[in-house]
């Protein structure tokens, strides 16, 4: 049984003809056609969650592990607004979903109606397209909106993915049935745009390569890729360039240089001219540390590439000088043939200082007392291989940048808009669909803040929470500033002092806790033990206190 509405019916026809056929949906009645028609055609992965805060984090996360957008669905009025914290950071993490929201006739906007707002471009700095349904049902306008539903479905994902809204205005009767199948309507297709680099910019680019010794390649927040993995491998022996990088590059090649902070800390203090680059070259998304940032724009490149399919002039290191209109795989697969081989005196600088920070930064957290980094340090060790780690955002995201942890383990984490409000519910969309071992690292207002991700169910057995509980907003505490306003304790660190147990028993799931490191050792082999079925909260209690000292002790410890 679907909806009679004729207009919802071929926006269901159209998804499933592009392969979108996994749903979120949460409860409503404005909605209910879009609900009748993708349950009741039974052509739909239909997932059902509350909360639409959650529920859009929820399908974001499921997109990211499908590799393929993911549809959500919701009732009119503030239930669309909830929609937008996910969706803005679905924009920038440049991941496709498209957003359907039911809405009042125009007639009825601002006219006092029930659960009315004015949902038109609700979301117009965060969808690449958004279009807005007849409200008839004549030739004419079912053609033009099955025409605007199709763009908007190839918008979603050719060049670069991201977010798309469908608005569905609806009169009543909303909950009429017919017992028929969905119709055939006509889908119109798009291509990718061709990324491959002309002759001419090859030999151009090659040139500039093969003249300068410093090569510095920055790989940003990507998906896990072999084939791009190799061919820096390839090709930084055969420069001598220095690809560095993050946990959420997802790049495991030993070659490579990471521990990003703590390396650049030395580096300030040693001569900083020695590792200024001749050409920066950067691709992928957001970088975490600010240290970096601020080393490269002191320290600028004489050029600096920017590789975006999407031709995006991105020049956050204030250098900028050529936008490659290509992706890295194409970039450095038709360059190796074309670079000359160098010596690598450039990458052995870069990697003597991090085997020398690494040692310092291992000393030194085997020799302070417990807190966050020997938290950190010790997950880092227990993870799975092949396991994914979403990291929350604050404090988690750094600490875990500091440490090593085990291969072949995939990093995520909401770095788009880099907020709070959404890291467990991307990763229990993501867990929900994912066959290895899912781990959430989160800080303790952050785990409140989104504990409706806890609300549904699609909790599987291989979903893991760490919960560092110190005590409220350790982060205020890291960073310069906050920590010496009177106003710090109430309206910065926001001091917490509930734990995490409580909600463990609500939702039904298992808890563990530990406040010293050998509880946490205990702790983690049982929490990734492998006889555990069943998802699991972990709450590590440190101190704030501590954490302060030991996190600022680290970066002067480095620079010796």
């Amino acid at each position: 049984m679907i909806s009679t509405k004729k207009h919802v019916q071929q926006l269901a026809a159209l998804l499933l003809q592009k392969g979108i056929n996994d749903v979120v949906i949460s409860p409503g009645s404005r909605n209910g056609p879009m609900i009748h028609t993708f349950v009741g055609s039974g052509l739909f992965n239909c997932r059902n969650v509350v909360d639409e805060r959650s529920a859009a984090y929820f399908a974001m996360g499921l997109a990211q592990a499908l590799n393929k957008p993911v549809a959500i669905v919701c009732s009119s009025g503030t239930a669309t607004l909830n929609y937008a914290p996910a969706i803005a950071e679905a924009f920038y993490l440049n991941i496709p979903m498209i957003v359907i929201t039911a809405d009042r006739p125009e007639y009825w906007i601002d006219q006092l109606e029930n659960q009315c707002i004015n949902q038109k471009g609700i979301y117009s700095n965060f969808v690449k397209k958004e279009y807005n349904l007849p409200l008839e049902e004549s030739e004419t306008e079912l053609w033009q909106a099955a025409r605007e539903i199709n763009e908007c479905l190839n918008e979603a994902v050719t060049g670069k993915p991201a977010p798309v809204h469908i608005n569905v205005p609806l009169e009543e009767p909303l909950h009429n049935l017919l017992n028929e199948e969905l119709p055939t309507i006509k889908a119109i297709d798009a291509k990718q745009p061709v990324l491959d680099i002309s002759k001419t910019s090859l030999n151009k680019l090659a040139a500039e390569l093969n003249a300068s010794k410093k090569i510095l390649i920055l790989a940003g927040q990507q998906n896990p890729d072999q084939e791009l993995e190799k061919l820096f491998a390839e090709f930084i022996k055969k420069t001598g360039s220095v690809v560095l990088k993050e946990h959420l590059a997802n790049l495991n090649e030993k070659s490579f240089c990471g521990s990003v902070d703590t390396l650049m800390a030395a580096i300030l203090e040693d001569i900083p001219a020695d590792f200024q680059p001749d050409i920066l070259i950067t691709f992928g998304g957001h970088f975490v540390s600010k240290a970096l940032k601020q080393f490269l724009r002191k320290n600028k490149a004489n050029q600096h590439w920017h590789l975006s399919p999407a031709n995006d002039h991105y020049d956050t290191y204030q250098s900028l000088t050529e936008v490659v209109q290509t992706d890295a795989t194409t970039f450095f697969s038709q360059l190796i043939p074309e670079v000359s081989e160098k010596k690598g005196e450039y990458l052995q600088l870069w990697k003597n200082k991090e085997k020398e920070v690494n040692q310092l930064r291992d000393q030194y957290i085997s020799d302070n007392p417990f807190s966050d980094l020997k938290v950190i340090a010790q997950i880092g060790q227990s993870i799975p291989e092949k396991s994914v780690v979403h990291l929350g955002n604050s404090s988690p995201v750094r600490y875990a940048l500091i440490a090593d942890w085990a291969t072949n383990t995939t990093f995520l984490s909401n770095r788009g808009t880099s907020g709070i409000d959404g890291p467990m519910s991307t990763t229990v969309g993501y867990a929900s669909v994912s066959e290895k071992i899912n781990t959430v690292l989160i800080g303790d207002l952050s785990f409140f803040y989104d504990s409706n991700a806890l609300w549904n169910n699609y909790l599987g057995e291989n979903l893991r929470i760490i919960v560092i509980n110190n005590g409220g907003g350790n982060i205020f505490s890291l960073i310069k500033g906050p920590g010496e306003s009177p106003a710090f304790q109430q309206h910065f660190y926001a001091e917490n002092k509930f734990k995490a147990q409580g909600i463990a028993q609500t939702f039904g799931l298992d808890y563990l806790s530990a406040e010293n490191e050998e509880e946490l050792k205990d702790s983690l082999a049982e929490f990734y033990s492998p006889t555990r079925k069943k998802p699991t909260i972990l709450e590590v209690f440190t101190d704030v206190e501590v954490n302060t000292k030991t996190f600022r002790g680290l970066f002067k410890f480095v620079k010796q």
